[in-house]
Formats: C-alpha cells, structure tokens, sequence
C-alpha cells in the first residue's frame, strides 16, 4: 500500500479547539450521521408495517440490524464517492444485515436525499438541545454580572474611543440580551422529516402499498416515529428547514461573538477591565494569561457567516431535486452545528468564570480627566450660556486640557462668566464621570425582567 492509499486518521479535532470535547461534537460526528441514517430507514419501515404496507418483522428485522457500530464508516464513505452520497451504499449494507425475508422492505420507495435530509433534521433535533442548555447557563451567568453591577461606572466606547460613562451591568445585559435572541431563533426552528420519493410526488411509496392517497398519510406517520415534524410538502428543492436552521446557528455564534470582542478588549494589558477565570497560556510567554475562551467564540464568529452564505445559496436550487446544491448543505450544515455548540458551550465557560476589575474600570474612566462628560457640560452650560456660547466655551476648554494636561474642572474653574452662573460644588459633580450614568440602571432593571423561554418538552411538530 502507497502512503497515499493510507487510510487517514479520522477527524478528531485537531484544528477545531472549539467544538473538541463538547457534547454537540459527539452528537454531530460521522457515527451520529450514520446512526440518523439508520434511524430514519428503521423508521420508515416501521411506518409502512404500522400502516399495514410492510410486515412487522420486517420492521422488527431493519430496527434490529440498524445499530452504526456494525457498519464499516470508511468503508462506506469510500464507496459514497461512485454514487455521490452515502445513503446508496448504507441501503446495500443494510439490506445485506436484514434476514432474506425482510430485504425486500429496506428503504422501500425512498430516495436518497429523504434519507440524508432526515438524517440531518435528526441530527439538528439531537444537537440543538445541548446548544440550548449551555444557552440557558450563559445568560444566567451574564444575569447575576448585570444585577451584580448594574451601577458600576464604565468608559462607554464608540469607535474605539472614550464616549459617555456608562455601567458595566448595562453591557453585561446586552450580552444577555443577545444570547437569549439566539436561543430564541434555535427555539423556532422547525425541523421536518423528508419523505418524497425520486422527484417528490410520492408515487413508488404508493404503488408500493397498493393505496393510492396513501403517501401523506405515511409521511406524518414516518415523522411521528422520529419526533420530528410532518412536512407539508416534500422540501428535496425547497430548502427552507435547512437555511433557516443555518442562519439560526450562525445568528447563535455571531451573537456570542460580540460578548467575546468585547471581553477581548476589555482585557488587554493596558485596558484590564475584566479578566477570564482561567486564562491559557502561551508556547514562548511564560507570563501570558490569554483569552482563549473569548478567542475561540471569536473564531467561531469569524466563520459562522460564510457556512450560513452556503446554506442560504443552496435555497435557489434547480428542478425537483437539485445537483450540487443539495450536496454542498452537508458539511457546511455540520460545521455550523459544530461552531454554535462550540461557542455556546465556550460561552457558559467564559460567562460563569469571568473576572471583573471595578477599580479599573473608575481608572480608565478618569484618564480624559473629566472631557469623557462634554456631553452633559453642553447640555448643562447652553442652558446658562446659550447653546453657540456653551460650545465654544467648551470646545476651548477641552483644547486647553489636552494641551496643558489639566482637568476639565480645573480649566472651567478659571471662566470668569460660567462661575458666575454656576458654583465650584456642582461644577465638580457636573465633571465627575461616574456622576453621569443616564439611565444605565433602569436600563439593567428592564433587560433583566425578561426570561428565558422554558425548553421545550413536546416533538418539533409545528
């Protein structure tokens, strides 16, 4: 054998540390895909024998043989390639497991792309939850960080600079807010069996049952036995389930990733607002605490779009089963189950054991020496002044502070015509920048009224 007819390694994650280890890795793996495949062909001949089309040791016979630890995984990813999927080699393995008797009734009027479609609904089905918990931890822990600090003052920032104070609890809040956006979006997912036959009209499943009208009735019944919803119509070129779980999924990682940009922010050297509770190390730094939960969500981030891009183009598929476009849902749609797992699960880590520095916050806050609140001045001296007066006033006085590194208040002080109308006392609660919150804590108070929604109990059925 030639080193290029080796048979590689599997997968295991090398340069994937977001989703290594996590339990959305594992229901998503090829072994998960293959036990789904062979779920939703247990599940059809169950079906039939319910409805009477095939007999109940046959469904007996493939339930019993549809187990993936008894089936060569390379061998049938290997032998995908000639067909260009993996369900035509399955069926002919799977047909060889079943008793002569039951062969017959093994993927019996189905078509290739019900089985795949199903299996990756099925697939959905079995991750999503464990996406929806580690939701569910983030956002409690980012709601005891925003009632924690719901007054602690804090350098707002806009286009990198100082803006307005503001508190950290509001930003904790609208980390919250959008993670609980996320497990919405997953919440609403509808996630359809696929059950159509050659170009979804249903006719061999019919002919085969010798019922005419028969095939609706056998696609709710095949849903009903995977727990997933009955479709209305065949979807083999109607992708809806599959671009809106996509973009649900990346909605879900793009969403922790503003939590993630900002934690890396805050934690740089010379910022150091906030801390991860334990940070990596570095192969050559020995004194390095990196952010590495907040950087793998980012990667996660970082990646998320383009997969939902390959789902949302595959929605303009041609005829009544598409070539390729079909095909390039597979991995994409893995991946991002992978990616929002990985950042939801990175997520719970990050939020639960995170490092807030108060004190340094009130530090950064201070270094404009009291200009972080020229907008509270102006609003406060034109009704004194005049509106043109109070800005000229104050545009010279933040000119000469930066210049003479003095204070704001140290520079108004030294107006003759604003310390007539206004006296040092209020000046200096006027220029004192955690003095000027807005309504930042009403803001907190009013975020954190809203709940998660209960996870649910009942199948995806809509």
């Amino acid at each position: 054998m030639t080193s290029a007819e080796q048979e590689p390694a599997a997968d295991v994650g090398l340069l994937a540390p977001i989703r290594v280890g996590t339990a959305v890795e594992a229901a998503t793996g090829d072994l998960a895909f293959l036990q789904a495949m062979l779920d939703a062909e247990a599940a059809l001949t169950q079906a039939q024998a319910a409805l009477g089309q095939a007999p109940a040791r046959a469904a007996t016979a493939v339930s019993a043989a549809a187990h993936a630890e008894r089936f060569d995984l390379r061998g049938l990813a290997l032998r995908a390639r000639s067909g260009g999927n993996p369900v035509i080699p399955l069926v002919a393995a799977l047909t060889a497991a079943v008793p002569g008797d039951a062969a017959p009734y093994v993927h019996r009027g189905a078509t290739s792309q019900d089985i795949l479609d199903t299996a990756a609904m099925l697939v959905a089905a079995r991750s999503l939850p464990l996406i929806q918990d580690d939701l569910r931890h983030t956002a409690e822990a980012l709601r005891r960080l925003a009632a924690r600090h719901r007054t602690t003052p804090m350098a707002g920032r806009t286009l990198t600079q100082h803006a307005v104070p503001t508190t950290f609890g509001l930003k904790a809040a609208g980390w919250r807010s959008l993670v609980l956006d996320a497990a919405d979006r997953l919440s609403a997912v509808r996630l359809p069996a696929q059950l159509g036959g050659a170009a979804g009209t249903l006719a061999a499943l019919e002919i085969l049952a010798q019922a005419p009208g028969s095939g609706p009735e056998l696609v709710e019944c095949f849903a009903g036995e995977l727990g997933l919803a009955a479709p209305v119509l065949p979807w083999h070129a109607l992708r809806t389930p599959v671009a809106d779980l996509g973009t649900a999924l990346a909605f879900t990682a793009s969403a922790l990733g503003k939590l993630a940009a900002d934690v890396l922010l805050l934690a740089r050297t010379e910022v150091a607002e906030l801390a991860e509770g334990s940070g990596g190390g570095s192969s050559a730094m020995p004194h390095k605490s990196n952010p590495v939960h907040a950087t793998l969500i980012a990667a996660a981030a970082r990646q998320a779009p383009a997969l939902a891009a390959v789902l949302l183009g595959a929605l303009a598929a041609e005829d009544e089963r598409p070539a390729g476009a079909w095909h390039a849902e597979w991995q994409a749609l893995r991946d991002l189950l992978r990616l929002a797992g990985g950042a939801a699960h990175a997520g719970a880590e990050l939020a639960e054991g995170l490092r807030v520095f108060p004190d340094r916050m009130l530090d950064n806050l201070h270094l404009t020496r009291g200009l972080v609140v020229s907008e509270r001045l102006a609003a406060e001296v034109g009704a004194l002044l005049g509106r043109g007066p109070a800005r000229d006033l104050l545009d010279r006085a933040a000119r000469r502070a930066v210049a003479e590194e003095l204070s704001l208040e140290e520079v108004l002080l030294e107006d003759p015509a604003l310390m007539a109308r206004l006296d040092p006392d209020t000046l200096h609660e006027l220029t004192h920048p955690a003095r000027y919150p807005g309504a930042a804590a009403a803001l907190v108070d009013r975020a954190l009224e809203r709940e998660p929604h209960a996870p649910s109990t009942r199948r995806n059925h809509p």
